[in-house]
Formats: structure tokens, C-alpha cells, sequence
């Protein structure tokens, strides 16, 4: 892009319409609504054999990398060249649970909606427990189908401490229980997936996959796993890139030529020579500094350091 200053710092509106700044296209992975990079992505040495691994094991890949080093974008692109659909995603924080992960029960939802049948409270029409029910993405991934479902478990190592203990049995048998349809006087009733609208028969409150998911787990090495759950997965450390990798992924987010200027050889280097220094940055950032420095027309030199260091700033300090 051309470097301008669009904010100028004086409060002061245009006086007419016409004379409105116009702001550029947004970068490519900016733009609205959000769409997936998975062509994009370039992969490091050595996770396209891990992801391989995975596939064929039926056993979730254990990605462990920092903080923008594209862990979780390699779940779109397997999705998407091996035609495994949307991928299903349980973002996890300390208050995560393996019950919401496989479905969620509105009981008080339930129970209002009784209330309100008749005067009584006793249900005029029969009690629909379906409306009350939806799949959690764990729950969605493991219902059956004629192909294995992704998903994407992010930043499980922000999980409580019990959470990964208690993912084994659900991952070892790949089926799972839901009481209040175990319990319910109907054989089936049709509950609605995680993200979307589609709605999956499920008889007697047993879902038992077909074709087990393709599920990679993200960690940011912030905690250790107990040995039970690392020998259940395919472990893959995300490493530190080299100058060709991050010229491709220049180039395959900007268009051919991008990578192909001084400026962007500088900030390359600059790049890699911090994080060999042992500072926390991501590759985004890169592409950032990239995006704003490497056009046509740059800023003096004061103006492009102040830039350069606001969008490289380390990411382990406030």
C-alpha cells in the first residue's frame, strides 16, 4: 500500500462531503467477512508428515507453537483440501468443560416455556425437549457421518487442569451419553449440530461416531499434559521460521513480487534476528509492518522506524 497520514490530529471535519478521506482496502487477512486463509498458508518442515500421522492414526494433532505462528490456520487448510467441511471450533478458557463441549441443555429455557402452555402449568401440547437441546462442537464432531468432521480445540493448555484427563474416554471411544435424552419417553429426537441449522437424529441419548474427527489442539507451551493424554496424540512443535518461509508467506498473502523488495528483505531480517534473540513476536506482525512500510510511498526515516517499532512490538510486554 501507499503510506498517508489519514488522521491528521487536528478534530477538524472537512467542510464538505467530497472532501472526506478515503481509507485504503483493508490487508487481505483484514477484510470482512472473515474468510479462511488456507491457501495462504504455508506449512513448516515436518507438520505435513505430523498431519499425515494424525489422519491415519485416528488420534488428535498436538500443536504447540507461540502466539501467532499459525497453529490453528492448519486445521483450515486440511479442511478445506481434503473436503472435511467447516471447521468446528471450541475456543477453551479456564472455565471450559467437557460438558458444554459435547452439548448444551437449556433446562430453565425448559421449564419457562412450560409454564407458559397453559395456566396450570401442566404442557397443553406435549413436552418437545428438542427446542432445549443443541450439539457442542466436541458433541457435533462426534455424531455420524459417511466422512470425519475438523476441529479445532484452541489454547487448550488455558484449560483447567482437569480438562484434559477428562477429554480421554470421549476420545478413546469416541461416543458419549446425554442423560436428559437417555431418560426422555422418546426413542429419537433430532438435536440441532454446533453452527449451523442442520439437526441429527439421536436415539436413546447415544452418539457414537462413525468417523472419527480430525481434531488439532493448539497450545501455547504455557503448561505440561499428563503422559496419558501426550501418548494419545501426534505432538508437533511449530519452529522457528527460516527467510524462505517467511518470503513464501509474504508472497502468498500479498501476490507474486511482493517479497521481492529491500524493504522487505530489512524487515525480514530484523524479524528473525529478534526472535532469535529470544523475543515473542508473531508472523502477523511481520505482514503488519510489511503491508504498511513496503509500498511505494514510504515515510522518512524517523517516521518509518516510529511505525516499524509500534507494529514489532514484543509481544510478552505490555
Amino acid at each position: 500500500m501507499t503510506w498517508q497520514p489519514y488522521y491528521a490530529g487536528h478534530g477538524t471535519p472537512p467542510d464538505r462531503p467530497e472532501d472526506r478521506v478515503v481509507l485504503p482496502p483493508a490487508p487481505p487477512w483484514r477484510e470482512f467477512p472473515r474468510r479462511s486463509l488456507h491457501r495462504q498458508f504455508v506449512p513448516p518442515q515436518g507438520l505435513v508428515e505430523a498431519v499425515n500421522a494424525a489422519l491415519a492414526l485416528r488420534r488428535p494433532l498436538l500443536v504447540t507453537g507461540p502466539a501467532g505462528s499459525g497453529k490453528s490456520t492448519v486445521i483450515e487448510q486440511v479442511a478445506a483440501e481434503l473436503a472435511l467441511g467447516t471447521v468446528l471450533r471450541w475456543h477453551i478458557t479456564s472455565r471450559s468443560s467437557l460438558a458444554d463441549a459435547l452439548y448444551r441443555y437449556d433446562a430453565l429455557g425448559r421449564i419457562h416455556a412450560q409454564r407458559l402452555q397453559t395456566p396450570s402449568g401442566a404442557p397443553a401440547g406435549g413436552d418437545d425437549i428438542a427446542p432445549f437441546l443443541r450439539m457442542g462442537p466436541l458433541g457435533t464432531a462426534l455424531l455420524p457421518t459417511d466422512r470425519p468432521r475438523a476441529l479445532l480445540i484452541d489454547e487448550i493448555d488455558k484449560s483447567d487442569l482437569d480438562l484434559p484427563s477428562d477429554l480421554l474416554d470421549v476420545l478413546e471411544r469416541g461416543e458419549f451419553e446425554i442423560p436428559e435424552l437417555a431418560r426422555y419417553g422418546t426413542d429419537s429426537v433430532a438435536v440441532r449440530e454446533w453452527q449451523g441449522d442442520e439437526h441429527h437424529e439421536i436415539r436413546r441419548g447415544r452418539v457414537q461416531c462413525t468417523e472419527f474427527p480430525f481434531i488439532v489442539m493448539t497450545s501455547n507451551g504455557e503448561r505440561d499434559f499428563p503422559a496419558a493424554f501426550l501418548r494419545r496424540c501426534v505432538r508437533f512443535t511449530m519452529p522457528l521460521p527460516t527467510p524462505e518461509t517467511l518470503l513464501r508467506v509474504v508472497e502468498a498473502h500479498m501476490g507474486a513480487g511482493a517479497a521481492g523488495t529491500d524493504t522487505v528483505g530489512r524487515l525480514v531480517t530484523t524479524f528473525l534476528e529478534r526472535l532469535s534473540a529470544g523475543e515473542s513476536l508473531a508472523v502477523d506482525q511481520l505482514l503488519n509492518a510489511v503491508h504498511l512500510l513496503a509500498g511505494t510511498d514510504v515515510p522518512d526515516e524517523a517516521r518509518r522506524q516510529a511505525v516499524e517499532d509500534l507494529i514489532l512490538r514484543e509481544l510478552s510486554h505490555a
